[in-house]
């Protein structure tokens, strides 16, 4: 069954696509047709492309890797930042930081940086500075949680990057697809799919069609999560049982061992 209802979609206004003289011909097989001098999305066809995207954003969350959303227009901030924290997955809402996955590691001294400010302001040194530094290391601070702090647990690259408008955030996608890193997208009939691993088309300036697909990935991924937990549960259930058979086979040995002992002894 698909994870979401063509009525769904249209209450939304996923349909809703550019200007046909703003349109890219390789969204052509996404288009059901054009209306009033704007095109309109064949939404059996977001239907299809969302059910792939989900797909695979749950296989990804139950290997527990981590996916990192990309949504700084205005529409889709709010959106994001609510629904991403749910399913405890990095994303950037504010001003994409050139360089954040080619040059990863400049990024980790950002964030080791915000934790030692943090270090510092819970020490009794912090105290004894001058209130100037202290104000001017409290808006550091602030500055680097406003930029960083929503990536603070991303430790090494995303395995994947979801994108919500792939024009605005062109340097992101720019930065996935130089270290092969899958992505996903909500494309609207202005953008290139080919650019996509998992293009959802769909109207990506309307903060309605963009929270209900997001809401069906999120959905998604918190499956994956739970049946990674659920594995674990199940795991830690059978090795106490395979440690109790061990012992009974090596209790069992030992006795074997020790028969074969006497008989040789008696013989």
């Amino acid at each position: 069954m698909s994870r979401l209802q063509f009525e769904e979609l249209l209450d939304a206004g996923c349909h809703f696509g550019h200007l046909k003289r703003k349109w890219n011909p390789a969204m052509a097989p996404y288009i059901f047709m054009e209306k009033n001098g704007i095109h309109i999305i064949d939404l059996y066809r977001t239907i299809e492309k969302v059910d792939e995207a989900a797909a695979a954003a749950k296989q990804i969350a139950r290997s527990g890797r981590k996916i990192l959303f990309v949504a700084t227009k205005k529409q889709a901030k709010e959106t994001v930042s609510s629904m991403v924290q749910e399913i405890g997955m990095p994303y950037v809402t504010e001003r994409w930081p050139g360089g954040m996955l080619t040059n990863f590691m400049t990024i980790r001294k950002a964030v080791k940086k915000m934790s030692d400010i943090d270090r510092l302001i819970e020490s009794p040194q912090f105290n004894n500075i001058s209130k100037r530094e202290r104000l001017q290391i409290q808006r550091e601070r602030a500055k680097l949680d406003k930029n960083l702090g929503s990536i603070a647990d991303l430790n090494r690259l995303p395995a994947a990057v979801f994108i919500i408008d792939v024009m605005k955030e062109h340097i992101a996608l720019a930065e996935a697809r130089k270290l092969a890193i899958p992505t996903f997208a909500i494309v609207d009939t202005n953008s290139d799919p080919r650019m996509v691993d998992f293009p959802i088309p769909a109207n990506d300036d309307a903060s309605k069609s963009i929270a209900v697909i997001l809401k069906a990935i999120c959905e998604a991924v918190k499956e994956g999560l739970a049946e990674r937990e659920a594995n674990k549960d199940a795991q830690e259930e059978v090795e106490p049982e395979v440690e109790e058979q061990v012992e009974e086979n090596a209790e069992e040995n030992n006795g074997r061992r020790r028969r074969i002992t006497r008989n040789s002894a008696r013989n």
